[in-house]
């Protein structure tokens, strides 16, 4: 009789773990299906406009104003326009428009020619136009302002020093240099230009907006800065004379697709030759100086065109839920994918092998590579380019580790007795797999998705660097601006993000975790507290 009671209760056991079990199943089955629908839905809604166009700029204060300036003409022609703005260096914003991701984007003469074209003789607009227009690119007139390379230190340590000209840097090989990275790696750039000169300096990178505060306070000695830079006024300044003529013109233009409408490039011709050098540095200033580059943009209207232009300013609300939503799209649609494809790939790095460390290693590997490193890599492959594709690859590429080795490892740790009562009971492989194996390991599994959904909201943030927007938006532009409190407007709701997701999980870990395994984890944690 006690036989028969004891063999009642393991059969109820067994009942419950079934259970347990299937309703495992469920609810994972049921989320991910939903969420997979709710994140489709998300990414089809936005209708296709045939009179939309999209604007790029790079990442620094003067390239965004005139993306600005750019999207206001466009407006007025008529169109819809989305404005990416700080998309990253000239080969991300190049390649952004190469591939349509953008229409057109403002750049200069100087970039042209060293950069994009690589050529090593000084070219006329005609040969830039006719080289350009090989890669069904085109360029407007001139807009008027060069804004060349130039080398800037504190005044009274240039008068000290008696550096008056880049070759007097000759006879002070231990200065303090902060050089911008793309300035470092350019053809037109910091190699060539020291072989010209000469020069044993050992500059460091730095970003553009911060090496002028690290300049002013004196923690670097020289930088390389852009001549319509309001900052060489505000800081007084002096810049180094090119005395060797090193720097070719920088005149400003815009790039644009040849496809593009030709309303459109009309539009933009007529900016050609409408803004000097004075001019654009006030534009610069003020776009600092009220931290609004919209704002700095309609001045260029009020003293060229003499009409006032409303700047529509968008509510900070109205922006946070625009890049949080842009963000959660992001995260969530990269972590549906990594999910579905890590869970199965983690059941078979459970099994010895060598094809067991190849699905560890490579998702391992991929964790080593830089985030703009692989965003910059991402970028020429065809049908990715700048799009929200391209963030949601990376985001997922990073998101794979954590899941596999966790699903790997909670199916290795199970004892050897329960695998052989799973298989004493008579189920087939499958079967045990679904209603023993990965029900005993959702613990370890479910905490491999939580530490990759927290690392992908914070990497989320560098989607901005090619115009996919979310809450790296601000933090681009505070970079740009040197305004920390910009910055502070997408670190912050990152950072409570990224909290949010882990208090969810913690919920979704009662929801889903079968109930038996939750009382084994607590009764083990109180065997170790006695």
């Amino acid at each position: 009789m006690r036989w028969g009671v004891k063999e009642m209760k393991k059969q109820q056991k067994t009942n419950d773990k079934r259970k347990d079990s299937s309703r495992f199943t469920h609810h994972v089955s049921r989320i991910t299906f939903h969420t997979l629908s709710i994140l489709l839905i998300i990414c089809v809604l936005p209708s296709v406009n045939a009179q939309e166009i999209s604007v790029g700029s790079k990442r620094f204060t003067e390239s965004y104003v005139l993306g600005e300036i750019a999207k206001k003409v466009l407006e007025d022609a008529g169109y819809h326009v989305e404005f990416k703005q700080g998309m990253g260096g000239t080969i991300i914003v190049w390649e952004a428009l190469r591939s349509g991701n953008i229409a057109m984007y403002p750049d200069y003469t100087g970039t042209i020619q060293e950069t994009i074209l690589k050529s090593a003789t000084p070219m006329t607009s005609g040969q830039m136009r006719s080289a350009l227009a090989e890669h069904g690119i085109g360029m407007t007139d001139e807009l008027g302002f060069n804004n060349t390379y130039a080398f800037a230190m504190r005044r009274a340590h240039s008068d000290s020093l008696n550096i008056r000209k880049i070759s007097d840097l000759q006879d002070h090989p231990n200065l303090k240099v902060g050089f911008t990275h793309e300035f470092l790696e350019r053809a037109d750039g910091w190699t060539p230009l020291s072989q010209r000169y000469g020069l044993q300096l050992r500059p460091h990178g730095m970003e553009h907006a911060l090496a002028y505060v690290a300049l002013n306070s004196g923690e670097i000695d020289l930088m390389d800065a852009y001549s319509t830079d309001a900052k060489l006024v505000e800081y007084d300044l002096a810049v180094l004379e090119d005395d060797l003529h090193f720097f070719p013109k920088y005149n400003a233009v815009f790039l644009y697709r040849l496809d593009t409408d030709p309303a459109a490039i009309d539009a933009i011709h007529k900016l050609g030759d409408t803004i000097n050098e004075g001019l654009m540095t006030r534009l610069n200033a003020e776009a600092e100086h009220t931290k609004d580059f919209a704002a700095a943009a309609s001045l260029y209207f009020s003293e060229v065109e003499h009409r006032t232009v409303e700047v529509e300013s968008e509510s900070f609300v109205s922006k946070l839920l625009r890049w949080t939503g842009r963000h959660l799209m992001l995260v969530g649609i990269s972590m549906v994918i990594a999910i579905l494809v890590s869970i199965p790939l983690g059941i078979r790095a459970s099994r010895p092998g060598v094809l067991s460390q190849i699905i560890i290693g490579v998702p391992g590997i991929m964790q080593t590579v830089p985030s703009l490193a692989l965003l910059a890599i991402l970028v020429p492959v065809p049908m990715l380019g700048t799009s929200p594709t391209t963030a949601i690859v990376a985001l997922f590429l990073y998101s794979l580790l954590p899941i596999v080795r966790n699903t790997a490892t909670g199916l290795q740790n199970i004892p050897t007795p329960l695998r052989e009562s799973a298989a004493a009971l008579g189920l087939e492989p499958t079967a045990q797999l679904t209603k023993v194996y990965l029900p005993m390991a959702s613990r370890t599994i479910l905490a491999g998705i939580k530490t990759s959904a927290i690392i992908n909201v914070g990497t989320a943030t560098l989607a901005a660097l090619i115009g996919a927007g979310g809450l790296g938006e601000p933090i681009i532009s505070g970079l740009a601006l040197n305004d920390a409190e910009v910055i502070l407007q997408g670190a912050i709701p990152a950072a409570l993000l990224a909290i949010l997701v882990q208090v969810c999980f913690d919920g979704l870990d009662r929801l889903i975790i079968p109930k038996g395994l939750r009382l084994e984890e607590v009764s083990q944690q109180a065997a170790v507290g006695e």
